[in-house]
């Protein structure tokens, strides 16, 4: 099975517990950050990943790197800094698990990674490169992005982007969509929420517009995904959707990432290449096959609290019960 190798953010998830009257709220130290919760998605089923960042020397980038180990995944190209904080999310849910974030960053150690803080073996190793649009939001971290993505498709790998798009952690004088569209034709697959789509669609002017940005560029596949409602795919000639499991969430925080986690495994399973990407889009039964593991550990997820922690296992993703 390829690498699988995500790039990015790494950050400390406080996760609120329930209140108690008269007593002081109480925060849940977890270990998250999108492309960190792919990578961990990855390693539970059993897949090989690999995580790169930039994490600080503090209390907290110990403990993330501590927890990615933890999890089997891949640290060897991870790189440590004393020149900034790690970053913090505290996450308070709503009672039917809907996650919103206040976030502590920048300053932050994961912006500080540079183009030529990558090594030349990781591109070797990676048969997949994934990233998301958090680390575009300041312009140093994006040049290192769109750097990894540029040497990633050199080398061979498949390149996945999730724009799991926060707009609070954006300067307010810095329009994210000039750096989002680069990355979504420089990606071959690309991962919305409905809610980004419909951003795009507005952006754009119309959802022709968004097909002509990524058929234009490198994008072969899209799958704009719904919460607890079905999600649509589109490749280049074709359009289908796949239904969601029905479940009780708990906690959505890290649903995407295990959604991503799920595909890039399932990819990686069926030795998918980058090279021979268009020819596996062109069967709908193996992609919907693949989309609905995706969609079956992103449904697991979101009974568990947490992001590392909800990730599933295959046995999980196994013993969940078939969609009628």
């Amino acid at each position: 099975m390829k690498k699988i190798v995500c790039f990015g953010e790494a950050l400390i998830d406080f996760l609120g517990a329930p209140a108690v009257p008269e007593t002081p709220r109480a925060f849940l130290q977890n270990a998250g950050g999108a492309p960190a919760n792919v990578a961990v998605a990855v390693a539970r089923l059993g897949g090989d990943a690999e995580f790169v960042g930039m994490l600080s020397r503090d209390m907290f980038g110990d403990f993330l790197r501590e927890s990615l180990a933890a999890m089997r995944v891949g640290c060897s190209y991870i790189r440590r800094t004393t020149q900034a904080p790690t970053a913090l999310a505290f996450v308070s849910l709503d009672p039917l698990g809907e996650r919103s974030f206040s976030f502590y960053r920048p300053p932050a150690a994961d912006l500080l990674f540079h183009e030529n803080d990558f090594e030349t073996a990781m591109f070797a190793a990676a048969g997949f490169f994934h990233v998301c649009s958090n680390s575009l939001t300041e312009a140093a971290i994006a040049q290192a992005t769109f750097t990894g993505m540029q040497r990633a498709r050199t080398a061979g790998a498949l390149v996945s982007f999730d724009m799991n798009l926060r707009p609070c952690l954006w300067a307010k004088d810095v329009d994210p969509l000039p750096r989002i569209r680069v990355a979504l034709a420089s990606a071959d697959v690309v991962k919305l929420s409905a809610d980004e789509y419909a951003f795009l669609i507005a952006a754009q002017g119309d959802e022709n517009r968004v097909f002509d940005l990524l058929w234009s560029g490198a994008t072969q596949l899209l799958i704009v995904t719904n919460g607890a409602a079905a999600l649509q795919w589109y490749t280049r000639h074709a359009h289908g959707s796949v239904a969601a499991h029905v479940v009780c969430a708990v906690d959505t925080t890290a649903a995407g990432d295990a959604f991503v986690g799920g595909l890039l495994f399932q990819l990686a399973a069926q030795e998918i290449t980058a090279q021979g990407f268009a020819a596996f889009l062109a069967d709908e039964k193996p992609l919907e096959s693949t989309l609905h593991f995706a969609t079956a550990c992103g449904a697991i997820a979101v009974t568990r609290p947490g992001a590392f922690a909800s990730m599933p296992t295959l046995a999980d993703v196994q013993a969940l019960p078939r969609k009628p």
